[in-house]
């Protein structure tokens, strides 16, 4: 499996928000499975280290780009190491997920988050996406949220952000599929990650929380065999039942109830 793995999607897969959180996980998941690692994230100091530890760890190639996925020119310093590699696989997990009243975030913040979690992955699934398709072979991962489901409040703008995320994935599933290409949009759910932590969510029984190595290890399973999946079992038949059962309405007030109870009390005054 692992062979069949790396011969589909490597030499070298590139991977965004790499420094910690599922990214990280990708990254060393990705090296177990014979994959050399690109490193994409704002913070050179815990790039480095995780790139030191699975060049110990996997005897992999690791290398490091310290970027900002919110810039314009993202393309200009990420070309400078990648031209000369081929890229097989592409992560898009880079995102700002801040939780809050959409009112109490500038303008600035909020465009910030539609170009990290959205406007980055359509440019690098584009670039390297046009070589995979030359080569006939490669994978394309997108991370989604199961918030891209169903408009969730205090994370409108992040939610959308999935939700783009979600539907590049699946028309591009069948559009590069064609051309030997695999792409995924992948919902994680609720996931043990330090941005999840970031929030400082309450305890909450009806919401399981999954660790990033069985949730990251369920996306690179299911490439090249669905065009989507939402993480976690439970979580699947949860949304399977909602839309089933429940008008989108209802659905909403639901899923956005529970970020209530979670996240909240919020002060909604601007």
């Amino acid at each position: 499996m692992l062979t069949s793995f790396s011969s589909r999607y490597g030499p070298w897969a590139l991977i965004t928000g790499a420094s910690r959180g599922l990214g990280a996980e990708f990254a060393r998941q990705c090296a177990e499975r014979g994959l050399n690692v690109i490193l994409i994230a704002t913070n050179a100091d815990l790039l480095r280290a995780q790139a030191d530890s699975i060049r110990s760890l996997y005897g992999v190639e690791a290398r490091t780009v310290a970027l900002d996925l919110g810039r314009e020119d993202i393309l200009k310093d990420l070309t400078a190491v990648t031209d000369s590699l081929e890229i097989g696989l592409l992560v898009n997990n880079a995102g700002v997920s801040k939780v809050g009243p959409f009112l109490n975030l500038t303008a600035d913040q909020l465009v910030k988050q539609l170009h990290v979690n959205a406007r980055a992955g359509l440019i690098l699934a584009h670039h390297f996406g046009k070589k995979m398709v030359e080569r006939k072979r490669g994978g394309i991962i997108f991370l989604s949220s199961a918030s891209a489901m169903y408009g969730t409040a205090y994370c409108a703008n992040y939610a959308g952000t999935k939700a783009y995320n979600l539907i590049i994935a699946e028309s591009l599933w069948y559009e590069l599929g064609r051309h030997g290409v695999d792409v995924l949009g992948f919902m994680a759910g609720s996931t043990k990650t330090p941005g999840w932590d970031a929030n400082m969510p309450k305890p909450n029984r009806f919401v399981k929380v999954m660790d990033v190595k069985p949730t990251v290890a369920e996306a690179l399973n299911a490439l090249g065999k669905r065009p989507s999946l939402i993480a976690g079992r439970s979580n699947r038949l949860g949304y399977f039942f909602m839309g089933k059962m429940l008008t989108r309405k209802q659905a909403i007030r639901i899923v956005s109830e529970s970020m209530d109870k979670m996240f909240g009390p919020f002060d909604n005054s601007v």
